[in-house]
C-alpha cells in the first residue's frame, strides 16, 4: 500500500479510538464517521479541542435544537476540525435560520447548514438557501415518494453548484435513469444520481463507469453495498485514476481496516468497511491537490470531486444518525 494510504488509515484508526474514547456513550455507528471528517482534514482528533466545541454548541443553541440531535457528535467533529469553530457556528445558524424559513426542521438541516457556511462567501447564504429549497422541489416533483429531509444536504451542495437548478434536476434524473437498471434501492440510486450531478462529465460515462467498477469490484470478491455505501462509490468513480487501480488499492485498504479491532469478523460489516475505505481512498486522491493526477484529470474537477465527497459523507452521518436511533429504540 502506498505510504501516503498507510498513514491516513493510520491517522482514521487513531482518530476513531481517540473520538470513542472521550465520547464513550454515543453510537458504535458515529465514531468511523467523525473520525473521517478529521482524517479528510488530515488532522488527528484533539478531544479537548471537541469538548470545547461540545460546550460552544451547548451554549449558542437550545436544548432540543437539531444541532444537539442524532447528529450533534458530527457536528462537534466538523466544529473542532474548523480553526474557527465559534465562527464557523455562527455562520451556520444563520444558515440553519435561513434554511428553516424554507424547510420543516429536522436533523439534516444543520449538516447542510454547515456545508454552506463552509463552502459559500456570507453574502450568498439567502441565495443558495433559496436555491436549495428550489432545487429540492425539482427533486420531489420528479420523485415524490423518494424525496424525504436527508435529500435536503445533497440538494444544499447542488445548489452550491455553477449549473442552474434544471440543469442540475436534469443531470441528476439522467443519472437515476441509467443506474436504476443496475442497482434497485430507489432511494439510493437518487443520492447517488445527486452525487454524480455533481461531477464533470456526461451522465452516461459517469454512470457506466461507477457500474464498472461495482461489477468489477464484486469479481475480485469485495461486494460494494448498495445501500447508503452507493454515493461514496460514485465518489470513487469520478476520481482520475484508472478502474483496475482503483480496486486494487481499495482491496489494500480494506484488508488494512480488516485486521484493525472492531473492523474485523465481529465488528462493522464488509459492505460498511468498504466504504470506510472507499472514503480513506477517496481523500487520499482528493488531497492531492495539484498533483499531476489531479491537474490532469479528465473526469472531475478537484471542487466538484470535494463537493461529491462532502455529500457522501453527509449520506453516511445522516445513515449512521439513524442506524444508532433505530437501535436505541430496541
Amino acid at each position: 500500500m502506498r505510504q501516503e494510504l498507510t498513514a491516513l488509515c493510520e491517522n482514521f484508526i487513531e482518530n476513531r479510538d481517540r473520538i470513542k474514547g472521550a465520547f464513550a456513550w454515543d453510537s458504535a455507528y458515529i465514531y468511523p464517521v467523525c473520525a473521517a471528517i478529521f482524517t479528510d482534514k488530515g488532522q488527528l482528533a484533539d478531544v479537548e479541542q471537541m469538548r470545547r466545541c461540545r460546550d460552544i454548541l451547548r451554549e449558542q443553541t437550545g436544548i432540543f435544537s437539531n444541532f444537539r440531535g442524532t447528529v450533534k457528535l458530527a457536528m462537534i467533529s466538523m466544529l473542532a476540525a474548523d480553526g474557527n469553530p465559534e465562527g464557523k457556528l455562527q455562520k451556520s445558524l444563520y444558515v440553519y435560520s435561513a434554511l428553516k424559513r424554507l424547510f420543516f426542521t429536522s436533523s439534516y438541516l444543520p449538516l447542510a447548514s454547515m456545508i454552506i457556511a463552509d463552502i459559500a462567501e456570507p453574502g450568498a447564504y439567502d441565495e443558495i438557501a433559496g436555491r436549495t429549497r428550489h432545487i429540492y422541489d425539482l427533486m420531489k416533483a420528479e420523485h415524490p415518494f423518494l424525496t424525504s429531509g436527508e435529500d435536503s444536504v445533497f440538494a444544499a451542495l447542488l445548489a452550491l453548484s455553477e449549473l442552474t437548478d434544471e440543469q442540475i434536476a436534469e443531470e441528476s434524473e439522467k443519472c437515476y435513469e441509467i443506474l436504476k437498471v443496475d442497482f434497485f434501492s430507489g432511494n439510493a440510486v437518487q443520492s447517488l444520481s445527486h452525487v454524480l450531478a455533481l461531477g464533470e462529465g456526461s451522465a452516461r460515462e459517469k454512470c457506466e463507469r461507477t457500474i464498472e467498477l461495482y461489477r468489477s469490484l464484486k469479481r475480485k470478491g469485495h461486494k460494494y453495498g448498495t445501500s447508503y455505501e452507493l454515493p461514496t462509490l460514485g465518489v470513487l468513480a469520478l476520481l482520475p485514476a484508472e478502474l483496475d487501480v482503483l480496486i486494487e488499492e481499495l482491496a489494500e485498504v480494506d484488508g488494512f481496516l480488516s485486521g484493525q479491532k472492531g473492523f474485523g469478523v465481529w465488528g462493522t460489516g464488509k459492505k460498511q468497511r468498504l466504504m470506510y475505505a472507499g472514503m480513506l481512498l477517496a481523500s487520499c486522491y482528493i488531497g492531492q491537490e495539484g498533483s499531476q493526477v489531479m491537474t490532469s484529470a479528465a473526469i472531475g474537477s478537484t471542487l466538484s470531486l470535494i463537493a461529491a465527497q462532502q455529500a457522501a459523507m453527509c449520506a453516511a452521518v445522516a445513515a449512521s444518525t439513524a442506524a444508532a436511533s433505530s437501535g436505541s429504540g430496541d
